[in-house]
Parts: structure tokens; C-alpha cells; sequence
């Protein structure tokens, strides 16, 4: 695997929170930003951005079920700039609203943190999600 590809997957990791672009990171990669989305499109299976958004609704999940913090707090701290794009992003990955997210998580026993149930509970990508009765 291409070791640019990983500083900038680990810079995305990192700085999840702040305003990222694609350009900036494919900069911490030293590719062009055409060429840096197809590689990493290529090597881990999704865009940059997508990997991105995909990030901040795991951090919303876990933010979502240790904490009483508005569900608008939630989504400026893990970098959304837009409430209807962090709903909307939210339930396209995990396929519930942050709010029905939040209400069926509680009480949940929070698992370890190297467990299979954290490792199987993790969004893989989007369009995955099953959908509710209500969606």
C-alpha cells in the first residue's frame, strides 16, 4: 500500500473535526487531487470524501451514545458545517436519524474497545445501511 496514501488516510483520521478538503489532503499526499481520489478510491475502496463523512457519523455515533450533548453540538464538533447534511449523511450510513440513533442506543452496554460487536457496528460505506420501516 502506498505509504502517501496512508499519511493522508491518517491525516483524515486525525483532523476529522476541522474543514478538510480533498485538495488540502491529496497536498499531505504529494499527488494531484484527480490523481489522489482515484488511488485512494483504488487502494481502500471509497472516495476521500466519502471516507471522510464516513469518519465524522462514526464519531457522531459514538458522541450520540456516551453523551447528552445536543444532537447540534454533535454535528459541528465532528466537522459537519450543515444539520440537514448531517441527518441526511447519518441516515444514508447508519439508517436511522441521529435522534432514533441516540433513543435506541440508550442503555446499550458500551462494547470494548478491540471487540467484534465495535468491529461489526462500524459503518462500512454508504448505501449499506438497512432501511427502517419508517424510512
Amino acid at each position: 500500500m502506498n505509504r502517501r496514501l496512508l499519511r493522508a488516510r491518517d491525516t483524515m483520521d486525525r483532523h476529522y473535526a476541522e474543514p478538510l478538503d480533498v485538495a488540502s489532503v491529496a497536498a499531505v499526499a504529494f499527488m494531484s487531487k484527480a490523481h489522489f481520489i482515484r488511488e485512494f478510491r483504488r487502494v481502500f475502496g471509497e472516495t476521500p470524501h466519502r471516507y471522510l463523512q464516513r469518519r465524522r457519523v462514526e464519531r457522531a455515533m459514538f458522541l450520540l451514545r456516551t453523551t447528552d450533548a445536543p444532537i447540534v453540538e454533535i454535528c459541528f464538533a465532528v466537522g459537519f458545517t450543515s444539520v440537514g447534511t448531517f441527518g441526511r449523511t447519518f441516515t444514508e450510513v447508519v439508517g436511522s436519524s441521529p435522534s432514533r440513533y441516540r433513543a435506541a442506543a440508550d442503555g446499550a452496554i458500551e462494547p470494548n474497545s478491540g471487540s467484534f460487536i465495535m468491529r461489526w457496528g462500524r459503518p462500512s460505506t454508504f448505501g449499506e445501511a438497512p432501511r427502517g420501516p419508517d424510512s
